[in-house]
C-alpha cells in the first residue's frame, strides 16, 4: 500500500501539465500534498491550479535548450529543491505515412519535442538532485517505442530514444539516491490521441488485448507509485502500461 505522507512538500517538475496526462499526473501528486512547478509551451496555467498556492506555472517550450535551462533555475530559486521530475511533454507529429512518404522537418520536430525535450530538462534538474542526493526522473516514453507502430515512424523512434535514454541515465545516477524510469504507455485516451485519424486509434487499439485505451487515472496512479519514495530499488526500467500489449 502507498503512504502518501511520504511525498509530502515534495517538489515536482511537470512537463506538458496543462492537458492530458501531464494534468492528470499534476492533479495526482497535488494529492498526496507534493508541490508543484507546472511547466507548459502554452500562456494558460490550468484552471484546476489557478488559487493553488503550492503550485507555479512557468511557460517554456521544452524544445530551446536556453528557455528550459531558465525555467529549471526559476523553479529551484523559487522552492529551494527539486525531487521529482515528470516529462510529459509530447506531440505525435503526422501519423498514418510509411517511412519513404515522411518529412525530415516533421521527423526532426518530433525529437525535438520528445527526445530533446525530456534531455534537457534531466540535463538541467540533475545538478540539484545529485546536490541532494535524492531524486525521482520519469519520461513518459510510448509503447511504440518498444515495438514500433506502423505509419508512426517519428513519433516511435523518438520514444526509442526516450526508453534508451533512461537506461543510460538509470545506471548512470544509480549510487546518487536518483532513480531515472520510463513509462510506455499504450494508446491512453487523451485529446493528443483523439487527434489521431481514425485508422491509427483503431490499429493501435485492436493490439491491446482489453480491446480499449487505458484511463488517465489509471496512468497517474501508477506514475505516483514510480516517482515516489517507496519505489527505490527500481531504476533504467520502462514499466508498461499497456493493457496486456506489451508482456516482457
Amino acid at each position: 500500500m502507498m503512504d502518501n505522507n511520504l511525498m509530502q512538500d515534495q517538489v515536482a517538475v511537470i512537463t506538458g501539465a496543462t492537458s492530458g496526462l501531464g494534468l492528470a499526473i499534476s492533479k495526482k501528486l497535488a494529492e498526496n500534498g507534493v508541490k508543484l512547478a507546472l511547466v507548459d509551451i502554452s500562456d494558460n496555467i490550468p484552471v484546476e491550479f489557478e488559487n493553488n498556492n503550492n503550485a507555479t506555472y512557468y511557460q517554456s517550450d521544452v524544445s530551446k535548450e536556453e528557455e528550459v535551462k531558465s525555467a529549471i533555475e526559476m523553479i529551484y530559486s523559487h522552492f529551494g529543491k527539486i525531487d521529482i521530475l515528470v516529462n510529459c511533454a509530447g506531440i505525435t507529429g503526422k501519423t498514418n505515412i510509411k517511412s519513404h512518404l515522411t518529412e525530415t522537418e516533421n521527423l526532426s520536430k518530433v525529437f525535438e519535442v520528445n527526445f530533446m525535450g525530456s534531455y534537457f530538462t534531466s540535463k538541467y534538474v540533475l545538478q540539484y538532485m545529485l546536490e541532494q542526493k535524492y531524486g525521482r526522473i520519469l519520461h513518459i516514453a510510448s509503447i511504440a517505442g518498444k515495438e514500433g507502430n506502423a505509419g508512426m515512424l517519428a513519433y516511435s523512434a523518438s520514444k526509442a530514444a526516450v526508453v534508451g535514454m533512461t537506461k543510460v541515465q538509470g545506471k548512470e545516477y544509480a549510487e546518487n539516491g536518483i532513480t531515472v524510469n520510463a513509462l510506455a504507455p499504450a494508446v491512453i485516451q487523451t485529446a493528443m490521441v483523439d487527434a489521431l485519424p481514425v485508422e491509427q486509434i483503431q490499429y493501435m487499439t485492436d493490439k491491446i488485448p482489453m480491446k480499449r485505451c487505458g484511463t488517465l487515472e489509471e496512468a497517474a496512479n501508477l506514475v505516483a507509485y514510480i516517482v515516489s519514495p517507496q519505489n527505490s530499488f527500481t531504476t533504467g526500467f520502462t514499466f508498461d502500461l499497456s493493457g496486456g500489449r506489451a508482456t516482457y
